[in-house]
């Protein structure tokens, strides 16, 4: 089947983002999906690279345009989606789109695209494992901290509704578990 759709979706703090880019080192024929957002760019981000930038009207322009597979307003004014023209432009070069994408939207895109679509969901081995790995990148106070925690465990409540749990206790056997999952997809 030409034209997939793997989602990764996973708390904050889980490992997504480090299996996801071990995947696209592969030469799978994978290509990140870039999402959009209504956010200002943090410092060295990029429009184009980490998301496409759009302004709150703009992105509220597209929805009524029915240009987003998926979108959630995560805070007030603050809107993150997918675009079809982003997995358009994915699959017309060939290429499977892989996302690392919340919970909320990696349900949504399963959903929106069904058997296409293979949603693995990374699960921390614990919630002490979490919170340390969340504490140690030192990027949080600690209320967001908290918050952060109280959100990944609502989150882990969902992870039964994906295709696939992947339990990141050990970084290199969940990079070869996640690997071997996308390969038996892919052939499919």
């Amino acid at each position: 089947m030409k034209g997939k759709l793997l989602i990764f979706s996973a708390p904050s703090g889980a490992g997504k983002s480090t299996i996801v880019q071990h995947l696209m080192k592969q030469n799978l024929g994978l290509e990140f999906s870039i999402s959009a957002t209504s956010r200002k760019p943090r410092e060295g981000e990029a429009d184009g690279m980490e998301y496409h930038f759009i302004s709150p009207e703009e992105f509220r322009k597209k929805i009524s345009e029915h240009a987003f597979i998926e979108w959630e307003e995560v805070y007030p004014e603050q809107y993150y989606g997918t675009l079809y023209s982003e997995v358009d432009r994915i699959w017309k070069r060939g290429d499977h789109a892989i996302f690392d994408i919340d919970v909320v939207g990696g349900m949504n895109l399963k959903k929106r695209y069904g058997e296409r679509a293979c949603a693995i969901f990374i699960q921390p081995p614990s919630q002490e494992v979490l919170e340390q790995r969340l504490r140690s990148r030192g990027t949080d106070d600690e209320a967001s901290l908290r918050k952060r925690l109280g959100k990944a465990m609502h989150e882990i409540e969902h992870a039964s509704r994906f295709d696939h749990i992947v339990i990141n206790d050990s970084l290199g056997k969940a990079l070869a578990e996640a690997e071997k999952i996308v390969k038996d997809f892919l052939a499919l």
